[in-house]
């Protein structure tokens, strides 16, 4: 059995359809089923209850944590759910006997100025250093169909979308499509036991650069820096999370995000590479 936490979300309805189209045995876990793709036996479970992660994960073979705590509208944070979600579903991981495949992101570390990427640092070295426990880690860079999304609901009556920031600074985007297919070739492949496996996009681009491809005008609106920290601090005490986005936006507006994906395609030449920007411009 193959159980896919976080099933309903953006990337984990991808891996669980695949994992299921192929005949394999998938469990689908997530808060709630709706949206569960067909084929996958679906188990309720929330990271924040150790009781009911212990009933999901029971008798699974592998286990792929491909969880978030970004959605301002699920009521959940990176540390619930990034790291102390993972630090919970990797011990019960390991005490159900399975592996572990833990999607992860692109610049994970502990000094990073963006919360989810020191949350997701965390989760991994918990794999790495857990007594007995195989796994396989998959980074990704930043999904292009999310952006792409979000720059769209933000066009308005003006026809022209909201960029938090300069919107100048080169950022890697991936198609979403092409991190499941690594995730699934993760959990189907023991050859990729103790692999950390890299997945970005062809291209690194600007959120400017993304806005014109996303919704076709060249001309975004855009909100300053400055405003970007005051709102950050004045509305965390009423809307936590709107403030996490507003201190993660500043954050990709000012630090590196670009990547070279050549060294991972040249060890893993099954990678799979969707140049949604560039097919579009």
């Amino acid at each position: 059995m193959i159980t896919v936490v976080g099933a309903t979300g953006r990337l984990g309805k991808l891996v669980t359809a695949d994992l299921a189209a192929r005949g394999l045995p998938v469990r689908a876990v997530a808060r709630h089923s709706r949206e569960v793709p067909a084929g996958a036996e679906f188990v309720a479970a929330d990271m924040r209850d150790p009781s009911t992660i212990e009933e999901a994960v029971a008798g699974s073979t592998v286990v792929i944590s491909a969880i978030n705590g970004l959605d301002p509208s699920a009521g959940q944070s990176p540390a619930e759910v990034d790291r102390d979600g993972n630090l919970r579903l990797i011990a019960a991981t390991r005490a159900a006997g399975a592996r572990l495949v833990l999607v992860s992101i692109i610049g994970a570390r502990t000094d990073s100025p963006i919360e989810i990427a020191r949350m997701k640092a965390v989760a991994e070295r918990a794999a790495r250093d857990t007594a007995g426990l195989e796994w396989t880690i998959v980074r990704s860079a930043l999904f292009a169909e999310l952006w792409r999304d979000v720059l769209r609901q933000t066009v308005g009556s003006s026809g022209r979308p909201v960029v938090f920031g300069r919107g100048e600074n080169p950022i890697n985007v991936v198609s979403v499509v092409d991190v499941a297919a690594a995730v699934v070739r993760a959990a189907i492949d023991p050859a990729l036991r103790g692999h950390v496996i890299d997945v970005g996009g062809p291209r690194n681009v600007t959120m400017n650069e993304l806005a014109a491809w996303a919704t076709g005008s060249s001309r975004p609106r855009h909100i300053p820096r400055a405003m970007l920290r005051v709102g950050a601090v004045a509305v965390r005490p009423v809307r936590p999370a709107i403030a996490r986005l507003m201190r993660q936006a500043l954050a990709m507006d000012t630090t590196d995000l670009a990547y070279d994906p050549a060294p991972a395609r040249a060890r893993y030449p099954w990678l799979v590479s969707h140049d949604l920007v560039g097919q579009a411009s």
